[in-house]
């Protein structure tokens, strides 16, 4: 049975990376994107609620404004991608 295993070679170069030899090493893209949305949404969303002062709404705008601004960072280095 072990003559008849196929080795897969990894798409990423070993010398590069080497944990591409021992396991998987991709990523989630879209799910990664989604989760993002997501995350900056619901961030939104808590805004409403039983807040004595400002503070708190402050760190949920900021850290959902520092989402979309790495999500749309994101989506501007995807589209670019191809070039080089």
């Amino acid at each position: 049975m072990a003559g008849k295993a196929v080795e897969k070679r990894p798409e990423v170069d070993p010398r590069d990376e080497p944990s591409a030899e021992w396991g998987w090493h991709g990523s989630f893209p879209k799910a990664t994107r989604i989760a993002g949305w997501l995350s900056a949404a619901i961030l939104l969303v808590m805004i409403k609620g039983n807040h004595e002062n400002n503070t708190e709404n402050v760190w949920l705008v900021g850290l959902a404004a520092f989402i979309v601004l790495l999500l749309l960072l994101d989506l501007r280095k995807s589209r670019t991608a191809w070039r080089k």
